[in-house]
C-alpha cells in the first residue's frame, strides 16, 4: 500500500512538473498578472493591494486560468486534518487605573464603566494648540442634554465625569471631564467636537493672583476723592480671590456673604483676599475707597492658583447675589467659557474690573482683563510712574495706584504691590459712582472713566497706561 502511494505521488509530481514547464504565453494572455500572483505567493510583490485580492480568490477554491502551483497539489495529496479555529482574544476594556476591576462608585446605572480606545475616536477638527497653563488631564465642556447625556458622552469618549452643574451665566450644563488615559487635552477637545451635544469645549486653564513684592510704605492719595466724603454705602461688590481673615478689624461689618468655590481644599492663604476687600471697603485705620460697600466674597484661589471651573462657579454665585461690580484680581490665558460668562455678566448690568497682569512688557494679553466689556487696570506708583512689571497692550483701559501701598492682610497689614490692588482701587472708586448715582449703567461708567482719566505717557490712549490715571471726581461729574 505504501509503495502504491509513492508511485501515485511520483506520477502526479511528474505531471505537475510537466504542466509547470509549459511556456507562460500558452497558459494566459496576461503574463504580468501571473508574475504578480507568483510574487504574491513568494512574498516579493510590491503591489500589496493586488496580492490581497488574489489571496482572497485562492482561498475561495475557484479555478483560475494560469499556472498550477506545486504547493497546491501537495496540499491536495496530503490534506491536513480539520483544524479547530483558534479564538482571537478580545482585550478587556481599559479601566481607570485606580479601579482596575470595579466600576466607579458613582457610576450611573446602565452606563458602562469601560473606556474606549482613543484610536477608535474620530476627531472632526485638528488637535487644538492650547496656550497658557492648564490642568493636563481635564477639559471643560458645556453640554446640551441631561445627566444621562453627560454619562453617554463620557463613555463614548473614554472620559470621567469629575463634576457637573448648571451654570447661570453660561445658561447650560458645565461638565468637567477627566482624561484617564493620558491623551493630550488638545486631542480630546478635537475629538469632542464630533458630538453635537457638546457646545463649547475648553481646557481647564489655570489663573494666578497678581501680587508683587512690596518694599516701602506709602499712602495712596493720587485719586481725586475726598476721603471724608468717600462712600459706597449699600453698593454690592463681588470679589473673587483667596480666602479672607474676616476677623481683621478692617473688615468688621464689611462682608455681606461668603462662598467657597473649592470647599475640598483647606484654606491656607488669606492675605491677598483680605487686602483686596480692605482696599475696596475697609474701615478703621485702613479705610478703603468705598466704606459702606457690601462685599460678597468668593474664595476661588489657594496658593495663588485656581482653575477655570472653580472661577466660573464663583462667577455664577456672584451673579446670583445681584452685585453691581465684580472684582477679578487674577490673570490667565484666554478661555472662551470665561469670555462668555463675562459677556453675559456685563449684559446683566454688572461692571467688571480686572487686573491687567504683572508679567512684564512682553507678556501675552492677560484675561479676563482683555475681554471686551472688562475694565483692565494697570498699576502706577506715587509719582504716576508705571509699575515696571505690568503687562502692556491695547486692552489696558485705565491706571490706578497699585505700587507699595499699605493694606490689611491676614497678619494685620502689609505693603502690597501689583495690578491686583490697582484693580481693587478702581472697583472701590466705581462703588462711589454708583452710590452717588445708583441708576448709572456699566456703559456710562466705562465711558466716564475713559473721558476723564488724566493722560499719562503718549497723548491719548496707549498700551502702557490705557486712557490714563483714574480721576474719580471728574468721572462723577461726567454724567450723561
Amino acid at each position: 500500500m505504501a509503495a502504491e502511494a509513492v508511485v501515485r505521488f511520483a506520477v502526479i509530481l511528474a505531471a505537475a512538473m510537466t504542466i509547470a514547464a509549459v511556456p507562460a504565453s500558452a497558459q494566459t494572455n496576461n503574463s504580468t498578472g501571473d508574475q504578480t500572483r507568483i510574487d504574491c505567493r513568494n512574498g516579493t510583490n510590491a503591489a500589496g493591494a493586488d496580492c490581497a485580492k488574489d489571496n482572497e480568490k485562492d482561498g475561495s477554491g475557484a479555478t483560475r486560468p494560469g499556472a498550477v502551483f506545486l504547493p497546491a497539489l501537495i496540499v491536495d495529496l496530503f490534506p491536513n486534518p480539520a483544524e479547530t479555529p483558534v479564538p482571537v482574544p478580545t482585550p478587556a476594556p481599559r479601566q481607570d487605573p485606580g479601579t482596575p476591576s470595579a466600576a466607579p462608585a458613582d457610576a450611573q446605572p446602565g452606563i458602562s464603566a469601560a473606556i474606549v480606545s482613543p484610536t477608535d475616536l474620530i476627531a472632526v477638527q485638528p488637535p487644538r494648540a492650547v496656550a497658557g497653563d492648564f490642568v493636563p488631564d481635564e477639559v471643560l465642556v458645556t453640554v446640551d442634554g441631561d445627566a444621562g447625556a453627560v454619562q453617554q458622552i463620557a463613555a463614548s469618549f473614554g472620559l470621567q465625569v469629575r463634576s457637573q452643574r448648571q451654570s447661570r451665566l453660561l445658561g447650560t450644563t458645565l461638565v468637567r471631564f477627566g482624561i484617564p488615559d493620558g491623551r493630550p487635552v488638545g486631542v480630546v477637545l478635537a475629538q469632542l467636537a464630533a458630538d453635537n451635544r457638546t457646545q463649547r469645549r475648553e481646557p481647564n486653564h489655570i489663573y494666578s493672583l497678581q501680587q508683587a513684592a512690596g518694599i516701602v510704605n506709602y499712602a495712596f492719595d493720587r485719586i481725586a476723592l475726598d476721603a471724608k466724603q468717600a462712600s459706597g454705602e449699600n453698593v454690592r461688590v463681588a470679589v473673587i480671590d483667596t480666602g479672607i481673615d474676616d476677623t481683621n478689624p478692617a473688615l468688621a461689618g464689611v462682608i455681606a456673604a461668603q462662598f467657597d468655590a473649592m470647599p475640598d481644599v483647606p484654606v491656607e492663604k488669606r492675605d491677598h483676599g483680605t487686602s483686596i476687600d480692605g482696599l475696596i471697603a475697609g474701615v478703621g485705620a485702613l479705610e478703603g475707597m468705598a466704606p459702606g460697600a457690601r462685599i460678597y466674597h468668593a474664595r476661588a484661589f489657594e496658593g495663588g492658583k485656581s482653575t477655570m471651573d472653580v472661577i466660573l462657579s464663583a462667577l455664577d454665585w456672584a451673579a446670583e447675589q445681584n452685585v453691581s461690580i465684580i472684582n477679578m484680581s487674577f490673570v490667565g490665558p484666554k478661555n472662551d467659557l470665561l469670555g462668555a460668562a463675562c459677556r453675559n455678566a456685563r449684559a446683566l448690568g454688572m461692571v467688571l474690573v480686572a487686573a491687567a497682569g504683572n508679567n512684564g512688557p512682553k507678556a501675552p494679553y492677560g484675561y479676563p482683563a482683555a475681554f471686551d466689556g472688562v475694565i483692565a487696570v494697570t498699576a502706577t506708583d506715587a509719582r504716576d510712574a508705571l509699575m515696571p512689571q505690568a503687562n502692556r497692550g491695547a486692552y489696558v483701559f485705565i491706571s490706578a495706584p497699585g505700587v507699595e501701598m499699605v493694606a490689611p492682610s491676614g497678619a494685620g497689614s502689609d505693603v502690597v504691590t501689583g495690578t491686583s490692588f490697582a484693580a481693587a482701587i478702581v472697583s472701590g472708586a466705581i462703588a462711589n459712582l454708583l452710590h452717588a448715582a445708583p441708576g448709572r449703567s456699566a456703559d456710562d461708567i466705562e465711558k466716564a472713566l475713559a473721558a476723564t482719566a488724566k493722560d499719562l505717557g503718549p497723548k491719548g490712549r496707549d498700551n502702557d497706561f490705557g486712557y490714563g490715571l483714574l480721576d474719580i471726581q471728574a468721572a462723577e461729574a461726567a454724567k450723561e
